[in-house]
């Protein structure tokens, strides 16, 4: 009999690598996740596992369960939409994840939208990095992440996710106003090679955009200081502690004295702003709803630029 919950905890578990992980994600214990894994084992008479250190190695045989999985996955994502489409009325409840700048820029206002035209969906938001936002997806604990693609982020063909662009979000250099490049139309992102940089931890969104722009200009940023928030970067930047990328989507506290310094010339940083489901969950009309307002919200945005 398929046993759709402990195939959901053997994608999770290949997906977060450890089995205290795939407990935190699945709000049970590991004791419960090894259980469902052993159960599930023993009713197919096979290993699904070997350990290795911490870590958990999937086995062949759990490899191409997996592959099964994702398909019955999808199939389950149908049937629910198919039943939620009986309804005459929009209702229940939509859970959004993502950056900081896309929860700021798109889906706060496509949140806000959707109540005046659905007030009986009730959406909540949880600001996640990319990658994280991909492993609530998986989980079952959000339904729609609006983020931009990273290294540690699944490719566009993941079976267990689609993904809609929904915008370029243009990456501007920020330097103090008294800089000798503030005066400037535009710049090189070559021009700043020199600069003291104010970038994302390493394993952060931003850090790795931030270096494969700067790799391909030709140079290694040498990074000053190490900060998260982008109030805290242009504040920073403010002061004359360094120079960041600052995306389009970002704004910027009007007591911050920096410029914002338009990139031309190659490379132009940009991040692809996408918004994701689980594959087959966009035939929900709760969730088609509101990847169509955030889609909505994505080309408003780029019509005004």
């Amino acid at each position: 009999m398929i046993d759709l919950r402990r195939l959901q905890v053997l994608r999770v578990l290949a997906d977060r690598g450890t089995v205290t992980a795939t407990a935190a994600a699945l709000y049970v214990t590991p004791s419960a996740v090894s259980q469902q894994i052993r159960s599930l084992a023993a009713e197919l008479g096979v290993d699904l596992l070997r350990q290795e250190g911490r870590r958990v190695r999937l086995t062949p045989a759990a490899r191409e369960l997996l592959r099964h999985a994702d398909i019955l996955a999808e199939q389950w994502e149908h049937a629910r939409a198919d039943i939620a489409s009986g309804g005459t009325e929009l209702t229940g409840a939509l859970r959004f994840t993502g950056v900081s700048s896309a929860i700021a820029a798109v889906v706060g206002p496509a949140v806000a939208r959707l109540r005046e035209q659905h007030p009986r969906v009730e959406s909540t938001m949880d600001e996640m990095e990319s990658t994280e936002a991909f492993q609530l997806l998986l989980a079952d604990a959000a339904d729609i992440s609006v983020g931009f693609p990273t290294a540690t982020t699944p490719p566009v063909d993941d079976p267990r996710f689609e993904q809609h662009v929904l915008l370029d979000d243009v990456q501007d250099l920020l330097v103090p106003t008294g800089h000798p490049l503030a005066q400037q139309d535009s710049v090189t992102l070559r021009d700043a090679a020199a600069e003291p940089w104010i970038l994302d931890f390493p394993g952060g969104d931003t850090h790795d955009v931030v270096f494969a722009a700067c790799a391909t200009a030709g140079f290694t940023p040498r990074i000053a200081h190490h900060v998260k928030e982008w109030f805290a970067v242009s504040a920073l930047v403010a002061h004359g502690l360094g120079v960041c990328l600052l995306p389009r989507l970002v704004p910027i506290p009007d007591e911050h004295a920096v410029v914002r310094l338009p990139l031309h010339g190659s490379p132009r940083p940009a991040r692809t702003i996408i918004g994701t489901v689980r594959r087959g969950a966009a035939r929900h009309p709760l969730i088609a709803a509101g990847l169509s307002t955030v889609a909505a919200v994505g080309r408003e945005i780029a019509a005004r630029r």
